[in-house]
């Protein structure tokens, strides 16, 4: 990682039909039908990324891996990482702290069979958590997630015991050890281009491709050694006008000089070894509360 470098971070959330059945608790065959591109667009994402020479990161929940355990392979195989997603793209705060345990489990299990590897990040389905979250993300030893907001373009460590009373000051928890790097809705295809009863979806790919140039060229200028979390969902993206914006903006990130791209994981154990804990603590971030 260099001083004055930003790295961009593909990373594809490799729901198929868990997002309809879990987040949006859908039986229908239609409407579930949706994820089963997500299969069909795995290999065109595949063949573009290794087109640039660009490593991605696909957050699998533990269902996907079961339904398409050869596919999940061919992306660890591809050399891309592999990171925990739930189970069936479940909300976690559904949960007591024994049911999130054990759907966390059972993703581990499923992503194990279906191609060999235990995650060492975790992005959170509708990056929704639980009061339990952060300490069962401790327990299972996950060196980074990628579902919180507090920052843009700047990785923080996350914090543990923040309370948010409604009739008294919020309480700022104490950093720990898992580096936490930022998402946005910003920078998420999904609710730009998927249909569903919010509302919105189906813009224009020129509508979104202008959104991630500025929101990358904002980076890029202002952010030294920052990450760029693009956030993406192969059912999505993988349309083909989509995929050809895709293939144009990675080509716009690698023409500028000090861009890397890099998984997630890869960023995070970079980040961490440039930052301990410990002198982090001490720098004055705007994130430590607690020092």
């Amino acid at each position: 990682m260099t001083e004055t470098g930003l790295t961009c971070c593909m990373t594809f959330d490799f729901d198929a039909m868990s997002v309809w059945i879990g987040s949006y608790k859908s039986a229908n065959p239609s409407e579930i039908s949706r994820g089963e591109f997500g299969a069909v667009a795995i290999p065109r994402i595949l063949d573009l990324l290794d087109r640039h020479g660009v490593p991605g990161t696909f957050c699998v929940p533990g269902h996907t891996a079961c339904a398409y355990p050869d596919l999940v392979r061919r992306i660890h195989d591809a050399g891309h990482e592999i990171a925990h997603h739930g189970w069936v793209h479940e909300n976690p705060a559904d949960f007591d702290a024994a049911g999130e345990r054990a759907n966390m489990e059972k993703g581990f299990e499923a992503l194990e069979r279906a191609c060999g590897v235990r995650p060492v990040g975790y992005r959170s389905p509708a990056w929704d958590f639980s009061d339990n979250t952060t300490g069962i993300l401790q327990e299972f030893g996950f060196l980074y997630d990628s579902s919180l907001m507090g920052d843009d373009y700047t990785p923080y460590y996350m914090r543990s015991g923040d309370e948010a009373p409604g009739d008294a000051p919020y309480v700022f928890g104490r950093p720990i050890g898992i580096v936490e790097l930022p998402v946005t809705w910003t920078l998420d295809d999904f609710p730009y281009f998927e249909l569903d009863d919010t509302g919105g979806g189906l813009k224009s790919a020129s509508h979104v491709e202008e959104i991630w140039r500025d929101e990358f060229a904002f980076a890029y200028g202002n952010v030294p050694g920052g990450i760029y979390n693009l956030t993406m969902h192969p059912q999505v993206i993988g349309r083909g006008h989509r995929l050809m914006m895709l293939d144009r903006l990675i080509a716009h990130f690698a023409g500028h000089p000090d861009v890397a791209f890099d998984t997630l994981g890869g960023y995070a154990k970079r980040w961490a070894e440039a930052n301990p804990l410990e002198a982090w603590l001490s720098s004055g971030s705007v994130h430590v509360r607690a020092a």
